[in-house]
């Protein structure tokens, strides 16, 4: 009789040792699929953007001639979006992007009659609501990874993260150049 308390105590510690480890391994895997949701719905998002491009430059061409690099240039970052391989290289991807229709749209202040054309009214302002969305998308994938990345690296998560390979996921960051002032200078007519 004896021995059987001592066992039965190892065998109830032992059980409460393994829901706790159960609990923590369920909830990071929770974590990682927000994190994969996140990104998921900002893929849905991108791929739209990505689609709108086509036209927009399409509207573009008949008016900017003399800025083909421009366009040359959105066109190259769409084809790197579209041949990026893996999480790090979408991101740079995307943010390369990014970058490209910020000096498209820069560019288009120069062509009054294209900045009234119905169409790329219509197509930038499309483009312009979903980077409003994508950027609120990021915002909810950052905060994700924020929190799973601190949950893998707390005691006593960090030993379930370790022994069932939970690695840390990298934010999205943007560009250097994103947070540069803009120049804006006003022409008189």
């Amino acid at each position: 009789m004896a021995i059987w308390i001592p066992l039965g105590i190892m065998l109830f510690v032992l059980l409460v040792v393994v829901i706790y480890a159960t609990t923590i391994y369920n909830g990071l895997v929770n974590l990682k699929n927000n994190i994969e949701k996140s990104w998921s719905n900002i893929d849905v998002l991108l791929k739209q953007r990505f689609d709108e491009l086509p036209k927009l430059i399409k509207v573009c061409e008949g008016y900017m001639q003399h800025e083909q690099k421009t366009l040359e240039a959105v066109i190259k970052a769409r084809s790197i979006v579209q041949n990026a391989q893996g999480e790090q290289d979408s991101l740079q991807a995307q943010n390369l992007l990014t970058d490209t229709l910020r000096s498209l749209f820069m560019v288009v202040e120069r062509y009054p009659d294209l900045k009234a054309d119905s169409a790329f009214l219509g197509l930038s302002q499309r483009i312009s609501e979903l980077e409003d969305m994508i950027a609120d998308r990021r915002e909810y994938y950052n905060d994700s990874v924020t929190i799973y990345n601190i949950r893998i690296e707390q005691f006593p998560d960090v030993f379930v993260a370790r022994l069932c390979n939970f690695t840390d996921r990298p934010l999205w960051r943007i560009d250097a150049a994103h947070r540069q002032d803009v120049t804006v200078t006003f022409q008189h007519t």
